[in-house]
């Protein structure tokens, strides 16, 4: 019996631990195939995918993490992946998913080289062996961003759906201006972000994390009813 999309919204975490299984063109482009059909204002589509695998893989994974070391300001391309001086309650929010992470893992908070170490296999996609970059040109707008975003979530629950796990990598953010160099974009597109996407590691203690939500009644406000 199929996943229905409740399930399948249960079931989709961030996989940070991957098998070297491969993942073969045909299943991506099935599941690519049927993320296509996401929700899109005027039917603009605005949106594109770079699939890397093999070497082209290893290429992006050694220009990631030369750049991460180059340490540039610069190379999030003005677009910070959080805002500055993250405020309350998202501020707590972020800090906590962190620590129930590393407690996962058994990284204690005064270890920064290993907690480092960690955000720094982002740019090695956790080891999944597909890497995916989705691009959008930067004179899109608001709208159009939100509409890559549901394409993306699209992209993960057909992955989940089909027993392929994932991992939304907005740390590749911090450096799109060399991925834009390396992928050859033209000046007018942008790296969004990465995703890793693959087969879990069912072993691996990271995987069993789940990150906490808010109840419904936390973020609605019911008019009406």
């Amino acid at each position: 019996m199929a996943m229905s999309v409740t399930e399948a919204l249960y079931a989709r975490i961030s996989t940070r631990a991957f098998l070297s299984t491969p993942l073969s063109r045909d299943l991506l482009h099935e599941i690519l195939d049927a993320a296509r059909w996401s929700p899109s204002g005027g039917n603009l589509q605005g949106w594109k995918v770079i699939a890397v695998t093999g070497d082209a893989r290893q290429a992006v994974i050694d220009a990631g993490l030369a750049a991460l070391a180059a340490n540039d300001p610069g190379n999030d391309g003005g677009h910070p992946i959080y805002p500055a001086n993250l405020w309350e309650p998202y501020r707590s929010r972020r800090f906590q998913v962190g620590e129930d992470m590393y407690e996962k893992m058994g990284i204690p908070r005064d270890d920064k080289p290993a907690r480092f170490a960690h955000v720094a296999r982002n740019f090695q996609f956790f080891d999944a062996p597909v890497g995916l970059f989705f691009v959008i040109d930067k004179g899109m707008g608001v709208g159009q961003w939100a509409h890559l975003g549901m394409f993306m979530q699209s992209v993960a629950l057909a992955a989940t759906e089909r027993g392929v796990a994932s991992c939304f990598q907005e740390a590749w953010g911090q450096v799109r201006a060399p991925l834009a160099a390396h992928f050859g974009l033209p000046d007018n597109e942008m790296v969004y972000c990465g995703m890793a996407l693959g087969y879990a590691d069912p072993d691996a203690l990271v995987n069993s994390l789940r990150s906490r939500r808010e109840e419904v009644d936390a973020f609605t406000e019911f008019r009406g009813f």
